[in-house]
């Protein structure tokens, strides 16, 4: 990003910012699952019978007759795919998302990233996502062992990723295309945990699917906290015209990463051969109140009201979750 016109200072925030990440980092060794859970991800516990791959709950579609009139094996085979296409949205959010701004913010692409603390709490973040990515990785092809997996439908980008590469196609500056990804990386940071909750202490699913979006969420909790401290650090550097765009991108970015993605589900139910895929998910896209898979925005509000940005963010917080 350019630095024309930017701010001069960031004075007090900075030496905040500065003592917050400190904390975190001092943290990091005790508290990374990378140092302190490999095993249960390499040795994990047996695979329980009559337990599904994912929630029925979450499907979009989880009551709607045509999906009820398949078979057994069919709905299985569903549930086993949605769980395989969770991991793959987790895995985007980490290696195309965030992954490449934590590089940016690292090399100095933003104006006020160059403390020591401020890369440190980063390139740690950093390596916790290449860790997590390796947990979903290993539970995906466990899951294909498992199943007896040998073919898998071509899932579409995530819903996530398609909105952030359809947003930056759309700017026409390179520093608007880094800071869309600063803000959605910093959305997803702060938000990524109400994504991993979904499943992380659901008890009717295989263990190890609750164990490895618990075990990441674990990290997460400090990842909310890193991004917060570096987003504010970063923009009281920002001049006039990139705060506005950071506030502009936010309601995007809020509404990528909470909706559900109606591109993938049709995949899903033609690969399980269950009839009328589209019709299903059409009459589900109509209905109210199943758009949105997460609808804990809590996180992101606290950053809208500390950046004093609450007449600028053009997004409903109404139906925030306790």
């Amino acid at each position: 990003m350019t630095a024309a016109t930017r701010p001069e200072t960031g004075g007090e925030q900075d030496l905040i910012s500065g003592k917050t990440l400190r904390r975190i980092s001092d943290a990091w060794l005790g508290r990374a699952t990378i140092r302190t859970d490999l095993e249960a991800i390499e040795q994990p516990d047996a695979y329980q019978e009559g337990l599904p791959d994912y929630p029925v709950r979450l499907l979009p579609f989880a009551e709607h007759p045509d999906f009820l009139a398949a078979s057994p094996e069919q709905r299985e085979q569903v549930l086993t795919s949605a769980w395989i296409a969770y991991n793959e949205r987790v895995i985007a959010a980490e290696e195309k998302v965030a992954n490449p701004t934590f590089a940016r913010i690292v090399h100095g692409v933003f104006p006020g990233a160059d403390s020591f603390e401020i890369k440190r709490s980063v390139q740690q973040a950093h390596v916790d996502e290449t860790w997590h990515t390796y947990m979903h990785m290993m539970a995906m092809q466990r899951t294909r062992d498992v199943r007896g997996i040998t073919d898998e439908p071509e899932y579409p980008p995530t819903v996530t990723y398609r909105m952030l590469a359809a947003a930056q196609a759309d700017a026409s500056e390179a520093w608007k295309r880094d800071l869309l990804a600063l803000v959605w990386t910093t959305v997803s940071e702060i938000s990524v945990n109400a994504y991993l909750e979904l499943l992380s202490r659901d008890k009717t699913i295989q263990p190890l699917h609750s164990l490895v979006p618990r075990l990441h969420a674990k990290d997460e909790s400090a990842h909310g906290s890193v991004m917060v401290e570096v987003a504010k650090a970063l923009y009281v550097h920002m001049n006039a015209e990139q705060r506005q765009a950071f506030a502009d991108a936010l309601p995007r970015a809020l509404h990528a990463f909470v909706a559900q993605d109606f591109k993938l589900w049709p995949v899903v139910l033609r690969h399980a051969g269950i009839r009328k895929a589209e019709d299903i998910v059409e009459d589900c896209k109509r209905a109210a109140g199943s758009n949105l898979l997460v609808r804990d925005f809590s996180g992101v509000r606290r950053v809208v009201r500390g950046l004093g940005l609450e007449d600028q963010v053009d997004f409903d917080f109404a139906d925030t979750a306790a």
